[in-house]
Parts: C-alpha cells; structure tokens; sequence
C-alpha cells in the first residue's frame, strides 16, 4: 500500500463488480505505482488517455489492453466472455466512446454485450430495424446525447430494464450533457434508470448487478 493510494482487492467479493482505477488527475508516476502493486492480478483502469499511456514506463504498457476510443484498459490475462446479454445501443457514433466504455467493463467480468451503432431517433428506422435484436437481451444500455430522446423510445419498446447514460454530446443547450441528463430523469417511460453523464462504466456495473438478480432466488 502507498501513502497515495489503497486499492479495494476484496471489491468483488464483497459487491460482484471489481475495483477499477480512474486515471484521470492521477499522474504516470502514481499510475506506475498502482499498476506494480497488481502483483499479477486484474485491473480495469478508465479514462485513461493515450498520452498518459506513452508516459508510462514500457515493462507496464506491455502489460495493458488499451483501447484509445473508450480509454479504458486492462492489466492483466483476458478471461472468457460470456454471449450477450447486454445490449448497447448508442444514438450516434460520437457516442462510442461511452458505449465502449461500457462494453470494456462488461467484458472485464466476463460479460458480452451487443452493440448497436449509430441509431438515434432523428432516424427512427434506424433504430427499429434492429429492435427485435434488442429485445433479445435481458438489459439494454441507452447512450445519447443531444436531447436525450432515445432513452424515452426504448423504454417504451422493450421488456428489460433500460439504463441511461447521458453523455456530453451536442452543443447550444445540450452542451455537457445536462439537456440528455434532464431528459432521462424526466422521462414518462416505467422501467428506465439513469446514471451520471458519460458514465459508461456505472452503466455497465448497473447492468451486472441486474444480471445477478437471475440467480437471487427468496429464501
């Protein structure tokens, strides 16, 4: 243990879903340090940029399944993933990087997901001749920006809970995220929770606890 940082190794045991590292205001030096401490075991790390990765020193880079788009990575062995059961549906493909966000941390636990691409309801075809496939997924992860409509519509159209994630995309008064925010926390459709602004991996971390609840049984 460093006087910088405390990992939470026993995360999973006590709440199904692992400890991560975000990156973001940490510095290469105390990443290294976090990293060196794994001592060979996992570790998912968010919002982690591949200029802070070309910072570290190589023996660690080695060691990390980085992917620029969602700037996740992970240290450590893959493990097998499960067939989805999660769905990812982003409005627009400059929503991808939360989407994949979510979809890393999914795979972390050894979770796959389907991800639907670019079907924002500016173009409701788009997203309704990939419906049937969505329905086939016991959760659906909702990404989108702008006005947030998407989050409405899907929940009106499928039988598995919705998750929304608002993320920072638009511009005038959608700019941050706070118009898609709004949108999702007032929306009509039953059944939809919401996380904070470009949090896929709260989405993802919501969405394996709802997949436990399938082995929770009353007793």
């Amino acid at each position: 243990m460093s006087d910088d940082f405390r990992i939470d190794w026993d995360r999973e045991r006590r709440t199904g879903t692992a400890e991560a590292v975000y990156c973001a205001g940490k510095s290469p030096a105390q990443l290294a340090a976090i990293l060196r401490s794994a001592e060979g075991r996992r570790l998912l790390l968010t919002r982690l940029t591949t200029e802070t990765v070309d910072a570290l020193p190589a023996d660690i880079v080695a060691q990390l399944d980085h992917d620029p788009l969602s700037h996740t990575a992970v240290l450590g062995s893959p493990v097998a993933v499960a067939p989805a059961r999660v769905c990812i549906v982003a409005a627009g493909t400059s929503d991808l990087p939360v989407a994949r966000e979510a979809e890393r941390t999914l795979a972390f636990h050894g979770e796959g997901a389907y991800l639907v691409r670019d079907v924002g309801v500016a173009g409701l075809w788009r997203l309704m001749s990939e419906i049937e496939a969505i329905r086939r997924h016991a959760v659906v992860v909702a990404v989108a920006g702008m006005e947030g409509a998407l989050f409405s519509v899907l929940a009106g159209l499928v039988d598995a809970p919705v998750i929304a994630v608002p993320t920072s995309i638009g511009y005038g008064v959608a700019a941050g995220g706070r118009a898609a925010l709004s949108s999702a926390l007032a929306s009509c459709a039953p059944g939809l929770a919401t996380v904070n602004i470009d949090n896929g991996f709260g989405a993802a971390c919501l969405a394996l606890r709802i997949l436990r609840l399938e082995h929770v049984r009353p007793g």
